[in-house]
């Protein structure tokens, strides 16, 4: 089983962040500790929104590179159908 994890945040101030990780929960709190990267310090507390498991840490990171260069409401489509399809798993 693969950990390498995509995810989008949404900060305090509304604004997305979108990072790379292996543990997300770990991740989660290393951002709300104020220790995560420096965007999201001053935008605490964040809340974790999406999440996209790759194979590999190479796609993961590439994946991480594409969601970074969509516009905001392509991302947040992109949020919505990963709600759909997450709750059309249950």
């Amino acid at each position: 089983m693969s950990n390498h994890t995509v995810y989008i945040v949404r900060c305090q101030d509304g604004t997305l962040y979108t990072g790379y990780t292996v543990d997300v929960t770990k991740r989660l709190a290393t951002h709300n500790t104020g220790q995560g990267a420096k965007y999201t310090r001053a935008r605490l507390p964040v809340v974790l929104i999406y999440t996209e498991t790759c194979a590999t840490k190479s796609e993961a990171l590439k994946r991480e590179y594409a969601i970074k260069q969509l516009t905001r409401t392509k991302k947040e489509q992109l949020i919505q159908e990963g709600r759909s399809s997450h709750e059309s798993d249950q």
